[in-house]
């Protein structure tokens, strides 16, 4: 791998930066997703979010209940969001303030990314962060301050922006998180391959400036076949909405095109909603047909507003656990 990177780097001028860094995936063959955002608790919950009201979920979001429960179900890893097109994130984030120049902000006051993770590596699971790839789309004054542009555009002034907002909370969180998901890269031959920064490069380099070894996936949309996108990500994002039409091609070693293999996909009614879909049998099944590709598979499970899971579907996540245990 390293002689192939020196000679790309020597024919192309420029060095291939993905670490293998998921290379624990293999080993871990099973994490959980959770959407943890201010308007869908809104709407679920029929309330008026505002500033005050976010702040008070957050304060009141039980780590230590998650970590015992996500333990309690063997799972690996964790996946959660930051924020996504309401504008509200769940960590403090001065950059962005300063950016949207938004008052008052409404990046919580407590960085629930920070004392989730402290909570989860005392039972030993890894975090990975989500973030959209654009700006809040709900949130015209973000958009504006952060000169976003939705639609197949360079949105050069945009992503300088955006990646000194992620390395914010890189550094701040080092090596306490283990990754990063990247939501949204719909247009990457326009914004991201560009010889010059910004491009893949730099947006993955300042989502590694904490941790050098943090993974990284650019999502393009739900993809039903394995591929990856760039050589700067680390992992398959593997978004895939109906795991019947999954197509686990061209893998070898558990690796696609330089990526690890990894699947994401919901158990609920919809991401982050709903009652269970499918039945724990067919989510056996296809977690099978993954782990036996040495891939890693992601189910998005709904969370409660005070930060737990429903006991329907910790039971179907603990038939899961169990399974990814045994042998393959």
């Amino acid at each position: 791998m390293k002689v192939f990177s020196i000679i790309w780097c020597l024919l192309f001028g420029f060095t291939v930066s993905a670490q293998n860094n998921a290379r624990w995936m293999q080993e871990s063959h099973f994490g959980v997703m959770h959407h943890y955002l201010a308007d869908w608790i809104a709407r679920a919950e029929n309330m008026e979010m505002n500033v005050e009201t976010w702040n008070k979920l957050v304060d009141n979001f039980d780590v230590d209940s998650l970590s015992n429960q996500l333990h309690s179900v063997g799972a690996a890893y964790c996946i959660i969001t930051i924020g996504q097109n309401s504008g509200y994130f769940l960590s403090p984030n001065k950059t962005y303030d300063k950016l949207t120049k938004i008052n008052p902000s409404k990046c919580s006051n407590r960085d629930l990314i920070a004392d989730l993770s402290a909570a989860l590596r005392k039972k030993g699971i890894k975090m990975i962060v989500y973030l959209p790839a654009g700006a809040p789309a709900g949130d015209q004054v973000a958009r504006e301050a952060l000169c976003w542009k939705n639609g197949p555009f360079a949105n050069k002034e945009f992503q300088k922006k955006w990646e000194s907002v992620i390395r914010e909370w890189s550094v701040r969180w080092g090596n306490n998180i283990a990754g990063w998901w990247f939501d949204g890269c719909y247009w990457p031959n326009t914004m991201y391959r560009s010889k010059t920064p910004p491009n893949f490069e730099s947006f993955a380099a300042a989502a590694r400036a904490g941790n050098k070894e943090n993974v990284v996936a650019f999502n393009p949309g739900v993809v039903n076949r394995t591929i990856s996108i760039t050589p700067f990500e680390d992992y398959i994002v593997g978004e895939i909405s109906d795991p019947d039409l999954m197509s686990l091609m061209r893998i070898f070693d558990g690796v696609v095109d330089g990526s690890q293999l990894q699947i994401l996909s919901y158990i609920g009614e919809r991401w982050g909603t709903g009652e269970p879909r499918f039945t724990t049998k067919q989510i056996l099944g296809w977690s099978h047909k993954i782990w036996k590709k040495k891939g890693a598979v992601t189910w998005d499970v709904p969370i409660q507003s005070n930060g737990t899971i429903k006991e329907i579907f910790l039971e179907q996540l603990e038939v899961i656990g169990n399974e990814s245990q045994i042998n393959l």
